[in-house]
């Protein structure tokens, strides 16, 4: 039990396996695959010429997008560096007056936002009353706080109750 080796001690030899049917091919292929001046390395030599012309081709299609992206951001400092001037204003102001544009914009936003949100209703007077009787309770029974099942037993059917009318209302 432990005095062989687990790997054989010879290397092993080459498998040679054989098809049990015949592998035959027309003689119209074969004689395509002879007759071809075409070998592995020039078609891979062709495959790689071609991978590079098109990456050669995004490359140069990206380099014109950027160089006019470019182009416009120029023309566009230069406008407002012509309207600054005129103005009189430096580019700090500028820029501080267009953050002060955006900040406000942005406020107008939320306050839209918040003006469409619905309101909060009132909590039920019942289910108000059940949780102050819990916290009371939890108050007076802070080491013992199992004793307070009744209130919280109340608070729950206070919910479930507030929980059913507005299902209620929802649904009519």
């Amino acid at each position: 039990m432990g005095s062989g080796s687990s790997k054989p001690a010879s290397t092993p030899t080459s498998q040679v396996w054989t098809a049990e049917t015949p592998v035959r091919f027309s003689q119209g292929l074969v004689d395509s695959l002879q007759s071809s001046p075409e070998t592995d390395s020039t078609r891979t030599k062709t495959l790689e010429l071609h991978i590079q012309a098109r990456v050669a081709e995004e490359l140069k299609r990206l380099q014109d997008r950027a160089s006019r992206d470019f182009e416009e951001l120029q023309a566009k400092i230069s406008a407002a560096e012509d309207l600054t001037k005129k103005e009189g204003k430096s580019a700090g102001d500028t820029l501080r007056d267009l953050g002060r544009e955006a900040v406000q914009n942005d406020v107008k936003e939320l306050r839209k936002k918040l003006e469409q949100r619905k309101k909060l209703t009132a909590v039920d007077e019942s289910v108000e009353k059940a949780k102050s009787e819990v916290v009371k309770c939890l108050r007076e029974n802070d080491r013992r706080p199992l004793d307070c099942w009744k209130e919280v037993e109340n608070f729950k059917n206070e919910v479930r109750r507030l929980e059913g009318v507005w299902v209620e209302k929802i649904v009519r």
